[in-house]
């Protein structure tokens, strides 16, 4: 009897780890799906290593932004973000708020004054 008790037990505890885990594993697939984002190029007055690294830092910060990568040579910035958590003309706006034009929108003034002499759009494109 206690034999067949234990027998029982043991399959029990199988079969709940099983289902336990098969849950875990759909709800893992969800989370997946969720955060496939929309993509956003920005055209941008960036001319250097240190504006990428600033623009990029700054955008990271954004609710909703999932990568931002700035290609200095076309000066554009691609950006992957949710489109629950936030718009197209709120990452223009953070773009402008860090300085840089954002398209045809000119950059914040006083962010702009703020920046390297290396990164005014007065300095050529190296």
């Amino acid at each position: 009897m206690k034999t067949l008790q234990t027998l029982l037990c043991t399959l029990a505890l199988v079969l709940t780890a099983q289902f336990a885990q098969a849950q875990t594993a759909a709800a893992d697939t969800k989370v997946k799906t969720k955060t496939s984002g929309e993509t956003l190029k920005i055209k941008t007055s960036a001319v250097c290593d240190m504006c990428k690294a600033r623009l990029e830092k700054s955008l990271a910060y954004e609710k909703g932004v999932q990568s931002a990568v700035l290609d200095v040579s076309s000066q554009v910035l691609t950006v992957t973000y949710r489109a629950d958590k936030t718009s197209a003309d709120k990452l223009r706006a953070a773009v402008q708020q860090t300085g840089y034009d954002a398209d045809a929108k000119p950059a914040d003034e006083r962010a702009y004054t703020r920046l390297p002499d290396c990164c005014k759009k007065t300095n050529e494109v190296h």
